[in-house]
C-alpha cells in the first residue's frame, strides 16, 4: 500500500471537508441544547395523537403574553417527537434578565401553559421530564470546556515533543508534534459538523455538554492512533534510515504494518458504539453518535493525513542517525 501516491487527494478532501465543517460551525444557527443556553425542557407522554403544527402555533402565541419589564422574554421554542416513542418534547430558550427569581417566574408560568395545550391535543399526556437551566450553569460550562480543551491540545503537544524526542538528524520532532495537534483540530472539527449537520434533520440531536465530553474523549483516540503510525515510523527511521535514505519508503512502511491494526482496534470500537447507540437510553445517544464519527474520522486521519503530511514536510530534507555516544565503563573520570 503506497499511502504517499494519492496523497494530495486525501489532503485535499480533508481540506475541502474542513472548509465547510468551520462554515457548518460559524454560519447556520446552531442547535443549542438548553445548558449551552438557558432554558428549560419539558418531555410529554401520550397514547392518541398530538398534532405538533398546532401545538406550535399556540405557543408562539401563548409566548408573546410572558413578559419582563414590558418586553418578551422567550427567544425560541422547538416542539418535536422523540424518534420511536410516544413523547413530545418542548424546548424553550429564554433571554437573560437580571432578576433570576423572576425568570423562574416566568418559566413556570409557561410551563403550565405549555401542559395546558399539550392536554387539549390529548388528554392522556402526562408529564415524564422537566428540566430547568440557568445562565450561571452555561457560564461554567462554557468556560470548563474552552480550558479543558486548550489544556489538553497543549499537555498533547508537550507530551509528543518529548516522546519523539532524538528521532532522525534533520527532521525536527516539532513536525511530529505540529502534525499531531493539527490532526487533533481536523478530527475534532469535522466530526463536530457531522453530528451537527445530523442534527438539522433530527432535532433531538443536539449540542449539550455531552458534546463537549464526547470532543474530549475523540481527542484521545486520535492521538492515540496517531501516536502509534508515528511510533512505527520513529521506529523505522532509527531502523533503515541509514540504509535506505528514503523517507517515502520508511512511511509506507510504517502505515503498512500499522494499517491491520488500526484498523480492527477502530471496527471493535465502532462495533461496540453502533450497539450503545442502538440500544441504551436516549440520553446518552448524541454522546455516542460523535464518538461514532471521531472513530471513523480519526481512523482516516492517522492514515490518510498525518502521515502524508510528515513526509510533505520533510521530503526535502536527507537522512541520517544521530551519532550514539559510547561511553567505556573503564574510563577514569577525573573530578
Amino acid at each position: 500500500m503506497d499511502v504517499l501516491k494519492n496523497r494530495y487527494i486525501y489532503l485535499g478532501v480533508s481540506a475541502l471537508f474542513f472548509i465547510i465543517s468551520v462554515f457548518l460551525l460559524l454560519v447556520p444557527k446552531l442547535n443549542l441544547w438548553i445548558d449551552m443556553t438557558w432554558g428549560i425542557q419539558m418531555d410529554y407522554n401520550y397514547e392518541n395523537s398530538i398534532n405538533i403544527d398546532n401545538v406550535k402555533k399556540e405557543l408562539n402565541i401563548k409566548k408573546e403574553t410572558i413578559l419582563y419589564n414590558d418586553k418578551q422574554v422567550i427567544n425560541n421554542i422547538n416542539v418535536y417527537r422523540i424518534t420511536g416513542q410516544k413523547t413530545i418534547s418542548v424546548v424553550v430558550w429564554f433571554y437573560p434578565i437580571d432578576d433570576a427569581k423572576k425568570l423562574d417566574e416566568l418559566k413556570n408560568t409557561f410551563k403550565t401553559d405549555v401542559f395546558n395545550i399539550i392536554q387539549k391535543q390529548d388528554t392522556t399526556s402526562i408529564e415524564a421530564k422537566y428540566i430547568n437551566i440557568g445562565k450561571s450553569f452555561w457560564d461554567y460550562i462554557k468556560n470548563t470546556a474552552f480550558i479543558t480543551l486548550a489544556l489538553a491540545i497543549v499537555a498533547i503537544t508537550f507530551y509528543v515533543t518529548f516522546a519523539f524526542s532524538w528521532v532522525v538528524s534533520w527532521i525536527s520532532v516539532l513536525s511530529f508534534a505540529a502534525i499531531t495537534v493539527i490532526t487533533l483540530f481536523h478530527d475534532v472539527i469535522i466530526s463536530s459538523w457531522a453530528y451537527i449537520f445530523i442534527s438539522m434533520y433530527y432535532p433531538e440531536f443536539k449540542i449539550d455538554t455531552f458534546f463537549i465530553t464526547a470532543l474530549l474523549t475523540i481527542l484521545w483516540y486520535s492521538i492515540n492512533d496517531t501516536i502509534v503510525v508515528f511510533d512505527r515510523i520513529r521506529s523505522n527511521l532509527r531502523q533503515f534510515a541509514w540504509r535506505w535514505k528514503n523517507l517515502d519508503e520508511i512511511i509506507n512502511l510504517s502505515v503498512r504494518e500499522t494499517l491491520t491494526r488500526s484498523i480492527y482496534t477502530s471496527l471493535t470500537l465502532i462495533f461496540v458504539l453502533t450497539t450503545i447507540f442502538l440500544f441504551w437510553p436516549e440520553t446518552i445517544k448524541w454522546f455516542i453518535l460523535v464518538m461514532i464519527f471521531g472513530t471513523f474520522i480519526g481512523t482516516y486521519s492517522s492514515i490518510f493525513i498525518a502521515s502524508p503530511i510528515l513526509y510533505q514536510v520533510n521530503m526535502k530534507k536527507k537522512l541520517s542517525v544521530y551519532k550514539k555516544i559510547i561511553i567505556n565503563p573503564e574510563d577514569k573520570i577525573v573530578v
